[in-house]
């Protein structure tokens, strides 16, 4: 595949964030996933540039995990606000969800893993469509840049763009704007060189 052009540093990421999913109960690797590895990443161009947006790693991962934790309900603070606006209150649907189906019924099912007969995994593991998008798109942004190797700035980009993942929206709930992001890792990519 393309994980030849992926640094060291990007490697370490995408294997950070394969260890954030099966920390978050084995669920298959999201873009929040790589945007969490990202983030502790401690001195790449990626974490310097969400930093200097004014972009808090810890307030990312609760956004996160108000996503994803137990009784999350999948909506983002925008959804529950409007929500309110027409009088829905949604922490009291939540509720009255898990009193009739128990805990975690709102949870993502972790679909069962299917047997390969392959016995080596590749690097990475299971990923979701989107952060499998992610990357393919991490490896057009190099492409497109000129630039021989996947850093993590390109792994930023491709979630920047590919936009729909939840790694995207905690960045924009968060206040960030992804077309701004764009541009400050091109910017860094270019005084950087």
């Amino acid at each position: 595949m393309m994980f030849e052009r992926f640094t060291d540093r990007a490697r370490a990421v995408v294997r950070c964030a394969v260890e954030q999913a099966e920390a978050d109960g084995g669920r298959p690797v999201g873009t929040e996933h790589l945007l969490l590895a990202v983030l502790a990443d401690g001195d790449g161009l990626a974490r310097r540039v969400l930093t200097a947006a004014g972009l808090d790693a810890d307030d990312l991962r609760a956004r996160i995990r108000r996503h994803t934790g137990d009784g999350g309900t999948g909506l983002g603070e925008a959804d529950a606000a409007a929500l309110r606006e027409i009088g829905i209150d949604l922490a009291a649907i939540v509720a009255r969800i898990e009193d009739t189906f128990g805990p975690d019924a709102l949870r993502e099912a972790v679909p069962a893993p299917r047997r390969r007969w392959r016995l080596r995994r590749p690097l990475g593991g299971p990923l979701s469509p989107r952060s499998r998008t992610a990357l393919e798109l991490a490896l057009r942004e190099a492409l497109r840049l000129r630039h021989r190797h996947i850093g993590t700035e390109h792994l930023l980009l491709g979630v920047l763009r590919e936009g729909g993942g939840l790694g995207a929206t905690v960045l924009t709930e968060a206040g960030a704007d992804l077309d701004d992001l764009r541009r400050r890792v091109e910017s860094a990519l270019r005084t950087a060189a």
